[in-house]
Formats: C-alpha cells, sequence, structure tokens
C-alpha cells in the first residue's frame, strides 16, 4: 500500500543535533536540501521542516539527513497532514498524522 496521495500535504519538524563546531556546515548542507528549511540553530541543535507529498517521503529526507558527515542525531518531533481540497474546517485542521 502506498503512502503517497496527490492530494494531500504533509508537513512535520525535526530536530537535528551536531557539534557545535560543526554546525555551520551542516546548516550549509541543509540549506541546499529541497522541501527542507531552518527554523532555528543554536549550540548544535537544529530545528526544521520538511515538507512533502507523504510520510515516506518526509522520512526518506529524514533519513538522508541521518547519514550527512557531522549528524550525531534526527528525530522527527511532528508530522501533519491536510487534505488539499478540504482545508480547514471551523478555522480548525482536524487531520493531523
Amino acid at each position: 500500500m502506498s503512502t503517497h496521495n496527490p492530494e494531500r500535504y504533509h508537513v512535520s519538524s525535526a530536530v537535528i543535533l551536531t557539534s557545535p563546531a560543526a554546525a555551520d556546515r551542516l546548516l550549509l548542507a541543509l540549506a541546499e536540501m529541497p522541501n527542507v528549511e531552518v527554523h532555528a540553530a543554536e549550540k548544535g541543535k537544529i530545528v526544521i521542516v520538511i515538507e512533502g507529498k507523504s510520510s515516506g517521503e518526509m522520512g526518506a529526507t529524514l533519513a538522508a539527513i541521518s547519514g550527512l558527515p557531522d549528524v550525531m542525531a534526527a528525530n522527527m518531533v511532528f508530522e501533519h497532514a491536510e487534505n488539499l481540497k478540504e482545508g480547514p474546517i471551523n478555522g480548525h485542521r482536524t487531520d493531523a498524522a
């Protein structure tokens, strides 16, 4: 069974741990990755958002990040998915993954 649904939009946050000395190198590598956005970085802790069309796509991106030099840990913290056609109901998103 495929997790890909072209009518769903997925977004997740993740925390990456590296040494403070390697943080700048890792930030440069993350900036080059498609669908990855850095939201905060301090003392070797980096918070990112990953966007994609499926949970599998986001998992593959996180796995690629885990394999980068200087990454000590990369953990998904939250994932949300919603139908693009439906959108929020009464101003609230109801389909968190």
